[in-house]
């Protein structure tokens, strides 16, 4: 049986736990593709799974299947077609967000390794544009902003739109596709993305350190929160801002009290992020038009996964994190 490398997580527990390992290559079956991994993405959902979803109460944690590999977000090359595949052949550049959300116990598309199977339905073909690290640092964390704005109507043109983490991964995108969509943005991040943001477009820049965050933003339709309850931050506070009759958007974990939601007629829109070929295609029209960017904060060989993931719990990333499969990623 021919081998690959992969990072394996045996047991729950921090980035101590993540190891390489050299373990047996799949081989794609109906309606799949192989992958070579050129690249893949570090998203914040990799760092619970590996944690046994640390952050919930134990009463609502999924199970997961040990060993496990990490790993969502892919850019690769085709090596091998299964059977029923018409659409894409053996060379062809693509990427995409694998299996999400995951439902077999096993986490989600297990990308953290040198090949990966792929269902055909979850690849778009690579942005022209953009190289394998970029274009792995794209798909959860587009997919989010784009799916929140474009099936669930969470902004609409001309309205006011506070992005709360808007220099992470899903912020710098929702920032990025608000815009596009017609709305003015205001920004919530640490101080030293102001020089960042404003690059993206942002009408508004709110540093959350300030004194009264609250009191800079002002009043808007719309909030997007990439952060929640992360880090202890109060999330519930982002509430006074929103106009009655607003939208909260929520991309992470937080707390709202359902009954200021319910008294001020605010409504919480947005869904569970999907895997989506289909989609992808749309944002590959923005990239490679040049009008949506991809941001990196840093990138990581998969030898050195553990960094990678010391790197994301200690946040404030600027863009995404993403694992290299050595010279391949080009």
């Amino acid at each position: 049986m021919t081998t690959m490398r992969a990072v394996v997580v045996f047991t729950s527990g921090g980035p101590e736990v993540v190891r390489v390992e050299e373990i047996d290559r799949p081989t794609p079956g109906n309606g799949e593709v192989l992958l070579e991994v050129h690249a893949a993405g570090v998203n914040p959902a990799d760092l619970r799974g590996r944690s046994g979803f640390a952050d919930l109460p134990p009463q609502y944690r999924p199970p997961i299947a040990r060993p496990s590999i990490p790993g969502a977000d892919v850019s690769g090359q085709v090596v091998a077609v299964g059977a029923d595949v018409a659409e894409l052949s053996v060379g062809d550049q693509v990427y995409g967000l694998v299996r999400f959300p995951p439902f077999d116990g096993r986490g989600p598309g297990r990308t953290h390794a040198e090949y990966v199977n792929v269902p055909v339905a979850d690849l778009a073909p690579k942005p022209h544009r953009l190289s394998h690290i970029e274009a792995a640092a794209v798909p959860m964390a587009a997919l989010t902003a784009w799916q929140q704005i474009h099936r669930h109507g969470a902004v609409a043109s001309g309205e006011r739109v506070l992005v709360v983490g808007a220099a992470g991964g899903v912020g710098h995108f929702a920032v990025q596709l608000a815009r596009l969509h017609g709305a003015e943005v205001v920004a919530v991040a640490s101080g030293r993305h102001e020089k960042f943001l404003r690059e993206l477009g942002i009408e508004t820049f709110v540093d959350y350190t300030a004194a009264d965050p609250i009191g800079a933003v002002g009043t808007v339709d719309v909030v997007i929160d990439c952060v929640g309850s992360v880090g202890g931050v109060d999330s519930a506070r982002w509430l006074s801002v929103i106009v009655d009759g607003g939208r909260l958007v929520p991309i992470t974990l937080g707390f709202y009290p359902p009954e200021e939601l319910s008294r001020r007629g605010i409504a919480r829109v947005g869904g569970q992020v999907q895997s989506s070929g289909a989609d992808l295609r749309e944002l590959n029209k923005l990239f490679d038009a040049g009008t949506l960017t991809v941001a990196i904060d840093s990138v990581y060989p998969l030898e050195d996964a553990r960094s990678a993931h010391e790197r994301a719990e200690r946040g404030h990333a600027q863009g995404k994190i993403v694992l290299a499969m050595a010279a391949s990623a080009r």
